[in-house]
């Protein structure tokens, strides 16, 4: 099964048995209509024709809100998943920037070559490659590494080639492409692009503009359900993330920027290394904050205290669960 980086299920370790109190806090799934479009995400099908920074604006227009923030840019003409974050939850995009990506490509061969020739260069495509980003690109122009987690070849059909690719965050499809052409010794080029992955958010439920502009009238009138569908809570744009659930009587001072020592964590995930971005969570499954680990989940597992996570971003408003008083 193609997977990317951070899609194996990871195990959860008990720390500290412990329940959370029904009255603070709200369980994402049980999150109002309102809530959501101040603090949630679509996973948006971006059409063929405009920039993502308009497919964005756009969202914004529908939802009459006032920020809305994409995830990874797509080119004008490239369709696909576009992650757009809303209202208080733009601040999550800069982390799903960093997750994997999966494309369906279609490339076409500038010259007629063995199908077999095709599959055999197509090896020497996964893994680990070097890329130099093209002329036009948001980062510098230097050689770099990346990272091909699989390749799938769809169908051959003459000088045409359909796949889909999964691959690291930052990884030019153009360029892939083009540098396939150049190890064929013949040329190529990218005759179209749809991504269909982008972390945790896939083809399988995305949603268009159109969808999204429907979904809103409805809800004008009344009907709140069908905007439901089409925007997810915040936690959906972490599903990759490794995770530490904490007790409610520790929520608070992570809202207010503190750190998380060991005794706040009542579970973990498996996996976690030392200096891992990971995802600090209420026992509701709650986004709290995000921050680095200062221990591998052995250390959190054996040791009864020490700081465990560095908090970098907070995404929980304060009292939203109740001070913790000594």
């Amino acid at each position: 099964m193609n997977k990317l980086l951070f899609e194996d299920k990871r195990e959860v370790f008990v720390k500290n048995e412990a329940k959370t109190s029904e009255d603070h806090g709200c369980y994402p799934k049980n999150r109002s209509t309102k809530e959501l479009i101040e603090y949630g995400v679509v996973n948006l099908n971006k059409p063929s024709g405009p920039t993502s920074h308009q497919v964005s604006d756009y969202v914004k227009r529908i939802l009459n809100i006032d920020k809305a923030g994409h995830s990874g840019t797509l080119d004008p003409g490239v369709t696909g998943v576009l992650p757009t974050a809303l209202g208080r939850a733009t601040r999550i995009v800069e982390y799903l920037l960093k997750s994997g990506k999966e494309y369906i490509c279609l490339m076409h061969l500038h010259k007629k070559v063995d199908e077999d020739k095709i599959r055999d260069t197509f090896k020497e495509f996964i893994g680990k490659i070097m890329q130099l980003p093209p002329i036009k690109s948001a980062v510098k122009r230097q050689l770099r590494e990346r990272e091909i987690y699989y390749v799938e070849i769809l169908e051959i059909k003459n000088q045409d080639v359909l796949f889909k690719v999964g691959c690291q965050a930052g990884t030019y499809i153009r360029k892939y492409v083009h540098d396939f052409g150049q190890r064929l010794g013949i040329g190529a080029h990218m005759v179209q692009l749809i991504r269909t992955k982008v972390g945790h958010f896939t083809d399988k439920n995305w949603i268009t503009l159109h969808n999204l502009k429907d979904a809103y009238e409805f809800y004008k009138e009344g009907d709140e359900s069908y905007l439901k569908k089409c925007i997810l809570p915040i936690e959906k744009a972490i599903e990759y993330f490794p995770k530490i659930w904490v007790l409610d009587t520790t929520v608070d001072s992570l809202c207010h920027g503190a750190s998380l020592s060991v005794p706040g964590i009542a579970k973990f995930h498996s996996s976690i290394k030392d200096d891992d971005l990971v995802a600090v969570m209420t026992l509701k499954d709650e986004l709290v904050c995000i921050g680095k680990a200062f221990m591998d989940s052995e250390q959190i597992n054996k040791n009864n205290k020490g700081l465990a996570v560095k908090t970098e971003k907070v995404f929980m408003l304060p009292d939203t669960y109740p001070r913790f008083k000594r």
